[in-house]
């Protein structure tokens, strides 16, 4: 089939055959409104659906020291407003170079079956050892033992090669505690801006932005002028 052939077909599909109705659900959205709650709020929902298979799956997207963006699905652990939003990965893998350099990125969640999106913009910092250490406690064993032997994002000789890797460190630490690696740990994206977005039919989306009002420190920290910093987030409403 030609690409002119799919994209009329998909054309043709429209929106009258698709159902909204599921993604108002539990949509309420006011000036007092708490990112970190909707977000909860949102994640329960996409748990409690059965459509919805990785619930926690977010695209984080760096900036390479190149300039080129980069995404990839990482699964959220944890989100508050003291900790942010925590993943954990290979610091020695592309994503880590990448943050390494910029510490700038964002993170999306899309639930289909809902039609819902969030898109999260922040700064990004490592976790502390101990907080590492302490997750990859919790791990399942065989999960362990391919962070341990995986140099993520380096050039692989072969599939075999892998598994050999595994079945050596797995006879290595016969005694069942596989240490945690110093390159593996945790991430925290502190958020400076949060996008809520809910499909809606005749593609009249809604869309709401919330921006931390500290968001222009940064800015005037360069510029050598003082800010009084409020708390809160103030919200707007987007064209779809």
């Amino acid at each position: 089939m030609g690409s002119e052939n799919w994209v009329k077909q998909v054309d043709q599909t429209g929106e009258s055959e698709l159902d909204f109705s599921e993604s108002l659900v539990g949509v309420a959205m006011t000036q007092n409104s708490d990112p970190f709650e909707l977000l909860a709020h949102w994640i329960a929902a996409a748990e409690a659906h059965e459509a919805v298979k990785e619930p926690r799956a977010m695209v984080l997207a760096t900036l390479s020291p190149a300039g080129f963006p980069a995404g990839r699905v990482v699964l959220l652990k944890e989100a508050s407003v003291e900790r942010g939003l925590v993943f954990y990965t290979n610091y020695l893998s592309a994503k880590g170079r990448d943050l390494a350099e910029c510490d700038r990125a964002s993170l999306t969640f899309f639930w289909d079956p809902l039609y819902r999106q969030v898109r999260i913009q922040g700064l990004v910092s490592k976790t502390s050892r101990e907080d590492s250490v302490a997750y990859w406690a919790s791990r399942p064993r065989g999960a362990q033992l391919s962070q341990y032997i995986s140099a993520q994002s380096m050039v692989l000789p072969s599939r075999k090669t892998l598994e050999a890797q595994v079945a050596d460190a797995d006879l290595s630490f016969t005694s069942g505690l596989v240490p945690c690696p110093d390159h593996w740990g945790g991430y925290s994206l502190k958020p400076l801006s949060f996008e809520f977005w809910v499909g809606r039919e005749n593609r009249l989306h809604d869309r709401w932005l919330f921006e931390r009002l500290e968001m222009n420190l940064a800015i005037d920290q360069r510029n050598e002028t003082e800010t009084a910093l409020t708390s809160g987030w103030k919200i707007k409403r987007l064209y779809p």
